[in-house]
């Protein structure tokens, strides 16, 4: 199996020492559920892109400080590819801003949370559509870190989960799009790092209540392995 990382943003400098890069978070999470895996890794933001769309079995599409909804160029270029990838049922992977950006490209809508941003250990639910991940009302943990979330399913999209703070958390298009808000590469010690940086910007109350999240489990193995499942299918 060949996994394509669409690459859509930088770790900050101090941070990538310890954490690495996202594409190494990303690596380190799907190696985890199958050790054989290869990855490549395109950084769409400086447009590259794969010679041939077959060079690898599927694609996932990073999170990014950006917003989806930014006319910025290299990000109408992703919408662009994602098309395409829709056109020829790719399978085609979406976490946080790669989720919204599924969503934005195929006929959603992304925009701001009206609660502000959404950060630590968030529980969301499958639905009734989510069978193949488990029964409906079952509960997953994942690290969330965003502003922004996705406000309306994109054209023949399925929703698969939600959570109190995010209502479209996890989505899938056919049979090849799956898509996230949460972080299943994200580490404990990266979402602290970043939470002290956001400090204050979060505001006193939302930094205690995510630190304080942190405590709790994450179910970050479960959906490595659902997202290799659903390439694999």
């Amino acid at each position: 199996m060949k996994i394509g990382i669409l690459n859509t943003d930088a770790v900050r400098p101090e941070f990538v020492a310890e954490f690495g890069e996202y594409p190494d978070m990303f690596s380190r999470l799907l190696l985890s559920a199958k050790p054989d895996i290869e990855l490549i890794t395109y950084e769409v933001v400086n447009g590259e892109y794969p010679e041939e769309i077959d060079e690898v079995d599927a694609y996932l599409i990073t999170g990014s400080k950006l917003s989806v909804y930014d006319d910025i160029p290299w990000i109408n270029e992703l919408k662009q590819f994602v098309r395409k990838l829709h056109q020829v049922k790719k399978k085609t992977i979406g976490v946080c801003f790669g989720h919204q950006l599924v969503a934005e490209a195929l006929g959603g809508k992304t925009g701001p949370a009206t609660q502000g941003w959404c950060v630590g250990v968030h529980r969301a639910k499958l639905t009734v559509d989510a069978s193949a991940y488990g029964l409906a009302d079952t509960e997953f943990q994942l690290l969330s870190n965003h502003k922004d979330q996705v406000q309306q399913l994109p054209a023949g999209g399925k929703l698969l989960a939600s959570s109190q703070a995010c209502p479209i958390a996890m989505i899938a298009v056919d049979d090849h799009i799956l898509s996230l808000q949460g972080h299943a590469e994200f580490d404990k010690g990266y979402a602290l790092a970043l939470l002290n940086m956001r400090r204050e910007i979060l505001g006193e109350s939302v930094y205690q209540t995510a630190v304080h999240s942190l405590q709790q489990d994450t179910d970050h193995p479960l959906v490595a392995r659902w997202i290799v499942d659903f390439i694999a299918k």
